[in-house]
């Protein structure tokens, strides 16, 4: 980040990724017991309070005493120093660039991938075409692993036909990479994620019951052209898990090398460790289904972002067990209902709104906006 808010931040980078495969370690099964709410470490971003008259548009404007009117309001500035890009459609998915201070945003509906940076108008990279019905469309965004020579993003996205992971490059349309993933009335969304030895990590949605033997509801992990990674249960296979309804977010932990994945499950939203084969017992559960949706996964730290709760959820775990050990609620209601998340190249946290898809939007939604990452330590679990 530049300027005072980059600087505050510096000391949150993290350690540098380890190679080689994922390891899948389980702690088995906890249950869901809320702590800590109100801002937490993240309270230390200057942030200009959001409040209920800021859920209405200004007044028309009238004519002062003098005879002129006042400056027309413009609904789409936020003087929030945190947000980054306004007035956007809902955001399914976030990929922030190597350079920091910008990120590729997926557009659930619309289907279009914007560049965004704060201070610059958006720039329209791709478009993806897309169905968003059954709550699929555009919902994963992340780079190449080799993004700095070969400039490509991969996306996850909802067709007339099918949900399929596809290819952006720049200048060129959208090139299929994995086709075939059944669509149907409900649970199309799916997420992406990149796992520590390169390969793509693809959650997809069950499609309201599909075929256990096809590639819904499963976590699939393929290479740059949609074959099988080298090291799934089957060779020949591109699944690595199976078990999931309806996936809101992958992500990889570095650090540690362990991967986590976020599931509206039928009666209970979950957080699972992932493992090769059927995914077990959940590693955390939300009985109260907050909406769990996209996540990042730091050295000591799972932060997901919810969607219904409107606020972003942090399990602190042992980095060598990846047992949890404390919880806080950050956020709560303050940007409203939280959707993409993503982690920057320096440990900030970037985290897209779905405001007008479904809650109560204010004037400069929805938004991208970027957090500092959570502080070691935090309060300790009851």
């Amino acid at each position: 980040m530049r300027g005072r808010v980059r600087r505050a931040l510096a000391a949150g980078l993290l350690a540098v990724g380890l190679a080689g495969c994922a390891t899948f370690p389980d702690n088995g099964p906890r249950e869901w017991q809320e702590q800590i709410e109100g801002a937490g470490e993240l309270g230390g971003i200057p942030r200009v309070p959001e409040s209920e008259d800021a859920r209405t548009p200004p007044p028309r404007a009238e004519q002062s005493p003098q005879g002129g009117a006042p400056p027309a309001p413009q609904p789409c500035d936020d003087p929030d120093p945190a947000v980054v890009e306004t007035c956007l459609d809902p955001v399914g998915a976030v990929a922030v660039l190597p350079d920091g201070v910008s990120a590729l945003v997926a557009e659930r509906i619309t289907g279009r991938v914007l560049r965004v940076e704060r201070g610059t108008d958006p720039v329209l990279v791709a478009t993806v075409p897309v169905d968003a019905t059954g709550g699929g469309g555009l919902t994963g965004l992340v780079l190449s692993p080799s993004y700095a020579e070969d400039r490509l993003v991969y996306a996850y996205a909802t067709t007339g036909e099918d949900n399929r992971v596809v290819r952006i490059a720049d200048g060129e349309p959208p090139e299929p990479v994995l086709t075939g993933i059944p669509r149907g009335a409900v649970h199309n969304g799916g997420a992406l994620g990149v796992d520590v030895d390169g390969s793509l990590l693809v959650a997809t949605g069950d499609a309201g019951g599909a075929d256990p033997a096809s590639l819904a509801g499963k976590l699939l992990r393929i290479d740059a052209f949609g074959r099988p990674a080298t090291g799934n249960p089957d060779p020949a296979s591109p699944v690595l898990s199976s078990g999931l309804t309806a996936p809101g977010g992958v992500c990889v932990n570095t650090a540690t090398t362990a991967a986590w994945v976020t599931d509206r499950a039928a009666t209970q939203d979950v957080l699972h460790l992932v493992v090769p084969g059927p995914l077990a017992a959940p590693a955390w559960s939300w009985p109260d289904r907050p909406g769990v949706a996209g996540c990042v996964a730091q050295l000591d730290v799972v932060a997901i972002a919810q969607t219904g709760a409107a606020a972003l959820f942090i399990l602190r775990t042992d980095p060598l067990t990846n047992a949890f050990t404390a919880t806080e609620t950050q956020l709560a209601g303050t940007y409203g209902r939280l959707s993409a998340a993503a982690p920057g190249p320096d440990g900030l946290i970037w985290l897209g709104t779905v405001n007008k898809d479904g809650g109560v939007p204010v004037p400069s939604d929805d938004r991208v906006l970027v957090l500092p990452p959570v502080a070691s330590g935090g309060q300790s679990r009851a």
